[in-house]
This record gives structure tokens, C-alpha cells and sequence, in this order.
């Protein structure tokens, strides 16, 4: 059973070289898989001789039509989201992809361990739990965790729609939505945190927009039906 990772990047150049690096190391993983999102750095050239495809987006287009051009393009039968700044902690990748491949469940989401410092309200996050409980009756306690193991086939019910950051929600709903079992495991990845400063409230402020956004059309095509 082949394995993809699809790390979606931008603006990476200090954390991406030590994540694909480790990664390519890993006997858990088959083809390995950058998307370039509109990097203004040298995120690409950096990631380049490690990867088994680079793909450069000509502009930044959101982590979620990212991780679709990554999806378009992987070969396995297993796929895995990750992000660019897991670094060293990226070899605990196996404890995320065990239970999908043991058919324990159809997507895995990792669980990280607690920031050591409290940044922001964590907004983002509560909108995210009530408003994928309200729609699949289910409670996740890693609702915007970008760390996932799923079938390749699951995502033929995914509706990737200009969400953004909200690409997990989206995700999230769809696939829990069409029966599919997802469980979440606690695995010691590791990445910067946002910090209390302009840039992390601004990044804040993005992602409880693309979530509210990504809900709330998530809501009309769910009266649709």
C-alpha cells in the first residue's frame, strides 16, 4: 500500500529542508510531494532535491486549492497532509498513518501536544468544534489539525471550494457526513506556534474568517439537500 505526503508551503525556507528531509527518510513514505504556493522566498529551491514532485503554484492561492493540486497528482493509496514546519518531529508520522492503514479508521487526525504558551483566544478553534458537531453530531478535539491520514478515495466527497484555511472544517464535514469513520491520535509533531504579536493576530483573524466562510456555505449546501 503506497503512501503520499503532501506538504503545502509557503514562505517556508527556514523549517522546510529539515521536514522533507526526515520525511525522505522515512520508510512509511512512498512519494513525497511539495506544493509551492506562491513562495516569495526559496521555499522551492530548498525543498526541490528532496522531493519526488514540486509543484509551484504561479501565485498564492490558499492552503486548500494547495493541497487539491497536490491531491491531483499523488500516486498513493494512502495520502497524508503535513505541514511544512513539522521539522525532526515529522518521524512520527508512522503513529498517524497506523490506524488507516490497520482500517481502524478512514482518516486519522493527529492531535499535537498543548502550545507551551497560550497565543490568541483560540476562536478559530471553538467555531470549528461547535460547527462541525452541529452538522455531523460528532466532537473533535483537534478540529483544525492539518496533520491527516485518509484514503485516497475519501476524497471524492470533498467539495474543495475557496476555503483557505478552512480546508480541514470542510473536509471535516464532508467526509464525516458520507459515513466515513475518522479518529483522532495523539501524536508528538511539532511546529511554530503564532505568537501575540501583529503578525499572529492578523494570521488569526485569517483563519476564523475562512472558517466562518467555509461553515457557512458548508450550511447552505447541507439545507440544500
Amino acid at each position: 500500500m503506497r503512501v503520499s505526503a503532501i506538504i503545502p508551503a509557503f514562505n517556508e525556507q527556514d523549517w522546510i529542508e529539515e521536514t522533507v528531509s526526515t520525511l525522505r527518510g522515512s520508510s512509511f513514505i512512498h512519494e513525497l510531494i511539495v506544493v509551492d504556493d506562491g513562495s516569495i522566498d526559496c521555499t522551492a529551491n530548498i525543498a526541490r532535491p528532496w522531493v519526488d514532485q514540486l509543484i509551484i503554484m504561479p501565485k498564492n492561492v490558499g492552503k486548500g486549492a494547495a493541497l487539491h493540486a497536490g491531491w491531483k497528482e499523488a500516486t498513493g493509496d494512502i495520502i497524508l497532509f503535513l505541514d511544512a514546519d513539522l521539522q525532526k518531529s515529522a518521524r512520527e508520522v508512522d503513529k498517524l498513518l497506523t490506524p488507516v492503514v490497520r482500517k481502524d479508521c478512514d482518516m486519522s487526525i493527529a492531535i499535537l501536544p498543548k502550545a507551551p504558551r497560550k497565543a490568541g483566544f483560540g476562536l478559530a478553534k471553538k467555531l470549528a468544534h461547535q460547527g462541525i458537531a452541529q452538522m455531523t453530531l460528532q466532537k473533535l478535539k483537534a478540529p483544525l489539525s492539518g496533520q491527516r491520514a485518509f484514503r485516497r478515495d475519501l476524497f471524492s466527497c470533498v467539495r474543495f471550494v475557496d476555503c483557505g484555511f478552512g480546508i480541514e472544517v470542510a473536509m471535516t464535514i464532508d467526509i464525516l457526513r458520507a459515513g466515513y469513520r475518522i479518529i483522532e491520535v495523539p501524536v508528538n509533531f511539532t511546529h511554530r506556534y503564532t505568537t501575540n504579536n501583529l503578525h499572529g493576530f492578523l494570521h488569526r483573524g485569517k483563519e476564523f474568517w475562512h472558517v466562518y466562510r467555509t461553515l457557512q456555505r458548508k450550511r447552505q449546501e447541507v439545507a440544500k439537500r
